[in-house]
């Protein structure tokens, strides 16, 4: 368990890392050089969720030596389902991870979301659901191997 201690909020104990997959954690269902090792670290201190469509088809070969869960979901209600599995987690637990419309409602439910803007872009909506925007996989994941980093860009 990871204790995020912002001030102006409750403490956020984080059991639970939720994450997109294809332009978040990959950009044309290829893993982002650095996600794997990061992950690994975040590993030992909770559980990592990878909850995708599989666009590309290759999401489980790809998370080999990740120390992580993956969901395969859906062409339907693909945020209904992403927001309802971090909800199953229990939300005030998660931080989650992701980038595309289907993302949003799982950042905006999610302790702390994290929107991520890189070569695939971001969906305005969810851009406005999440607490934090990050320009890379690599720098959102250092933000919670170093939490004092969100502490200084959420704090009062």
């Amino acid at each position: 368990m990871l204790k995020l201690n912002i001030s102006g909020r409750e403490p956020i104990q984080v059991e639970h890392l939720v994450l997109d997959y294809n332009g978040t954690l990959a950009v044309d269902g290829k893993i982002i050089p650095g996600v794997k090792e990061r992950l690994n670290i975040l590993a030992s201190k909770m559980s990592i969720h990878v909850i995708t469509a599989n666009t590309f088809g290759e999401v489980q070969q790809n998370l080999t030596g990740i120390d992580c869960e993956c969901t395969v979901i859906g062409d339907i209600d693909q945020q209904v389902i992403k927001d309802e599995f971090v909800s199953l987690l229990g939300a005030a637990n998660v931080v989650a991870i992701g980038n595309g419309f289907n993302d949003n409602l799982m950042l905006k439910s999610a302790a702390i979301g994290i929107v991520i803007v890189q070569s695939e872009g971001a969906s305005a909506k969810a851009l406005l659901h999440a607490d934090v925007v990050c320009s890379s996989i690599n720098d959102a994941l250092d933000l919670l191997i170093n939490p004092l980093r969100i502490s200084a860009t959420l704090r009062n």
